[in-house]
């Protein structure tokens, strides 16, 4: 039986080639799509997902919109310099139109219903601040025992993509990040930038990328705002597919090598807001979380491609 899976996510780039991922893999049912502000405003980010969800065929999959802001600060900085102003590299308002609204239970109450109603443990990807799935935990105390596992991307334990040590997803949200990195009662997997800014896919996999088939030539297209951002920011021809590492360790969990660690989040309003904290001393207390520090990286690339690539092609005629 695949794995039942849910994406809260704010597309974005990396965010679409993550749910595209997911929606590709054998190995997981994905049962609702849940969004929240992040790389640009929700009602953007919705609308993102409700469009990539019409690309790939899947308008059948539950969309709901969730938390349009932050649980107690407003959100200091978005990403449309990375992503562009609609979120998708320019590239939008080119996709299919969804062919249904979102789902009026919202985010939280999608969430809590694709968990009452699943047989077995619901794996959560949440691959944008992490607004939602903290709401739903403080919510839904009950429904914890129906998540079989979190799995994140965001943070960093060195260098930070949007201050010197902070990591978007985890300094767009703070608080919401150290409430559901310093809880017991769900397993958590982070995947954070260390790990991340170390799988590059380059210029020849994008090439790749394009010539695998129409689908996936529109995703490659919507990845060139990103890649040149990349490209000015960090002076190398390639991009990093950060949600997507996450996606695959929810598929294929495993994939990724993790190392347990208690961990805290900065939520001061000083320099180090954002900021995650691991405590490295030998049995140190608090929950531990399943840091992905390092992984087989090329065959990660590779999966990655050909999970797409067969997504991507054309059916065989009969």
């Amino acid at each position: 039986m695949p794995t039942p899976l849910i994406i809260d996510t704010d597309p974005g780039v990396d965010d679409a080639v993550a749910l595209l991922l997911a929606l590709a893999s054998p190995e997981v049912e994905v049962r609702a799509v849940t969004t929240v502000f992040g790389n640009v405003p929700l009602p953007v980010t919705t609308a993102n997902a409700a469009r990539l969800l019409a690309l790939a065929g899947r308008d059948d999959v539950p969309l709901a919109a969730g938390a349009d802001r932050p649980l107690v600060h407003p959100q200091r900085e978005r990403a449309e310099s990375w992503h562009g102003a609609d979120g998708l590299g320019g590239l939008a308002a080119g996709l299919p139109e969804p062919a249904a609204g979102p789902d009026p239970r919202g985010a939280v109450g999608l969430m809590a219903d694709v968990l009452r109603a699943a047989p077995e443990p619901v794996t959560v990807v949440p691959i944008g601040p992490l607004t939602n799935v903290a709401l739903l935990l403080a919510v839904h105390p009950e429904l914890t025992a129906r998540i079989g596992r979190i799995v994140a991307m965001g943070g960093s334990l060195g260098a930070g993509n949007t201050t010197g040590a902070a990591e978007f997803n985890v300094f767009s949200d703070p608080e919401a990040a150290h409430r559901v990195f310093t809880q017991a009662e769900v397993p958590v997997t982070l995947v954070p930038l260390d790990l991340t800014m170390r799988c590059l896919a380059d210029r020849r996999w994008l090439a790749d990328l394009a010539a695998s088939g129409p689908r996936c030539a529109q995703l490659a297209a919507m990845i060139g705002h990103y890649h040149d951002a990349f490209r000015t920011r960090y002076g190398l021809d390639a991009v990093a597919l950060h949600d997507a590492l996450a996606v695959l360790e929810a598929v294929v969990p495993g994939t990724l090598r993790t190392t347990g660690l208690p961990l805290r989040v900065a939520c001061d309003l000083g320099p180090a807001r954002g900021v995650v904290v691991a405590d490295r001393r030998p049995a140190a207390p608090g929950p531990q979380v399943h840091v992905a520090l390092d992984a087989d990286i090329p065959a990660v690339l590779s999966e990655i491609l050909t999970r797409l690539h067969a997504w991507s092609a054309p059916p065989v005629s009969a």
